[in-house]
Parts: structure tokens; C-alpha cells; sequence
């Protein structure tokens, strides 16, 4: 065979290679979430609504949302659920991010010890919470902490832009500004925990909290405001920006948990527990209207 017969079948062999690699798995979903969906046990449960309705293997990574959003990124998973509009913007305007829609909502909480050594209880808005715990914390008041979850999910950006607003540099003036600001870089049940044993302040999201609450000596001690509007969302991997993803069934998947009877299930979710859900689903146009502001209802395409 000539030399360029031979470059002619090793082209082909690469292309097919390639091809072979790059080819999605149609029969494996893979999702990277949140940790405060997979803390609940929600997720759990949708997993196994799902995979019995589709026949599809549901391959879940928890991790916070801006790890969630990295590893899409990557073309590590097929979409992702996340809950933090600027980072998920942020991935949408880079092309990784195709297809949102918005599910479900509830709070962030600020929460503490009972004993509310900063004085914050019942404070509006959040932002004079967070200065009055940053006051205490850095005249060193004898009790008073904050334990951030510092690992660049949705609740620590959250977390920061309440911080921004209070009207402080987050790395200069928060981050190492003394023993009364401690960052675990873990998700939001091992944050509660941390804050728990040393008696401290965090911020929360409402499920993750009711959760935990049997474990934990903290209480709500903020709960209105604006800025602990928390909104999740589905993002699908765009699969001209990462070829090899499962664009078909995470599209299935968007479609399936925007319907109006697994958002019915997303509502009854921890009711008879808890005595409320952890999450509320979202209808049009609700949706569609400040302070959401997406898409819930519109359904997205899918395989013919």
C-alpha cells in the first residue's frame, strides 16, 4: 500500500475513534445538583420516578453549583440543576448552557444560635443582619461567628452578594478577617453541622435546614427579604459547545420535571415530615414575572 493509502486508513481509523468517543451513551443520564437537592433526599426520588418511567440510568454528582456548572463545562455530565442565576447566566452566555428552565423555589435562611449574641433576629432586609454580625464579629463579641460554606455554590454566591450589598469588599474586608468568619468548603448539611458545634451563624437554604433540624441546635432567626428568594433551575449541556453529551434525554429530563405531575410531587415533598415542602414549584406565568424572571412552562425540544 502507498504511503498516502496508509495515511487515507489511519484518518479513518481516527475519525472513527473520535466519533466512537465523542457518541453519547442514549440509554445514561448523567446530572450534576446542587447539594441542598440531593441533602433533602429529593433528588433520590426523583431519580427513581425517573429511571422507572424512562428506563434511563440517572447518574447523579452532588456538589455546589459553581462545581456543578464546571463540571458541565467539562463535559463531565448532561445537564445540571442548579440554583444561582448569576453563575448559571454567566455559563448560559458562554454557550456551555442551552434550554433553562425553572422548576421549583424557596428561601435562604439566616440561622443561629437561640441565644443571637449580634442581636440580628427578625432583621429587614438581610443586609442588616449581616452587618450587625460582621460589627460583633470583628469587636470580637464573646460568641458571635459566621461559618460560610466558601466553596462558590449558589448559597456562598448568594452568600456574597448579600455581603456586596451590606456594602463590603468580600475578599478584603470578610474573607481572613478573624477567627469569626470560617469557610468549610463543603456543602450545606456539613456547613450546618460546622455551624451547629461552634454555636455560629449561616446561611441556608430552607430545605436543607429543615433536614438537618433534628441534628441541630440553630434556629431561623432571618427569613424575609428579597435577596433569600432561592430559584432553581435545569440547564441542558449544549452539545455544539461539548460534543458527546445526551442532549436528547436531558431535554427529556427538563421536560419531565416541568410537568405539572412531578411538580406536584416537587410540592408534596416533605409536607407529612415537616408540616411544609421543602421546595414550591413554579407555574406560569409566576415564572415568567419578577422576582423569577424564566421559563417554566414552554416545553423544550426533544428527538423526534
Amino acid at each position: 500500500m502507498s504511503l498516502a493509502g496508509i495515511m487515507v486508513v489511519l484518518l479513518a481509523a481516527c475519525a472513527v475513534s473520535v466519533t466512537a468517543q465523542e457518541a453519547a451513551d442514549p440509554g445514561v443520564l448523567r446530572i450534576a445538583t446542587t447539594t441542598s437537592l440531593y441533602d433533602t433526599g429529593l433528588l433520590d426520588q426523583l431519580e427513581t420516578m425517573y429511571e422507572n418511567t424512562s428506563g434511563v440510568d440517572v447518574q447523579i454528582t452532588a456538589q455546589g453549583t459553581g462545581q456543578s456548572l464546571d463540571t458541565a463545562r467539562r463535559g463531565d455530565v448532561d445537564m445540571v440543576l442548579v440554583h444561582s442565576p448569576s453563575l448559571e447566566q454567566q455559563f448560559i452566555d458562554e454557550g456551555y448552557g442551552i434550554n433553562e428552565r425553572c422548576f421549583a423555589y424557596n428561601n435562604f435562611l439566616i440561622v443561629g444560635p437561640e441565644s443571637d449574641p449580634a442581636g440580628i433576629a427578625n432583621m429587614t432586609p438581610p443586609v442588616e443582619a449581616f452587618q450587625a454580625v460582621y460589627t460583633a464579629g470583628t469587636n470580637n463579641t464573646p460568641g458571635v461567628a459566621f461559618v460560610s460554606r466558601g466553596d462558590e455554590s449558589g448559597t456562598h454566591t448568594r452568600e456574597k452578594e448579600i455581603w456586596t450589598a451590606a456594602g463590603y469588599n468580600y475578599t478584603q474586608e470578610i474573607q481572613d478577617s478573624g477567627n469569626w468568619y470560617l469557610e468549610t468548603g463543603s456543602g450545606m448539611g456539613e456547613t450546618l453541622t460546622v455551624a451547629n458545634q461552634k454555636n455560629a451563624y449561616t446561611l441556608s437554604d430552607i430545605g436543607t435546614f429543615l433536614a438537618f433540624e433534628k441534628q441541630l441546635n440553630l434556629i431561623p432567626l432571618v427569613t424575609e427579604g428579597d435577596q433569600l428568594l432561592n430559584r432553581y433551575s435545569a440547564i441542558a449541556v449544549n452539545p455544539e459547545k461539548v460534543p458527546g453529551v445526551n442532549i436528547n434525554e436531558a431535554n427529556n429530563f427538563t421536560n419531565w420535571i416541568t410537568s405539572n405531575d412531578t411538580k406536584e410531587f416537587i410540592g408534596n415533598f416533605g409536607v407529612e415530615e415537616f408540616g411544609q415542602p421543602l421546595f414550591v414549584p413554579l407555574y406560569a406565568p409566576e415564572c415568567t414575572e419578577p422576582p423569577f424572571n424564566c421559563t417554566c412552562a414552554e416545553p423544550v425540544p426533544t428527538p423526534a
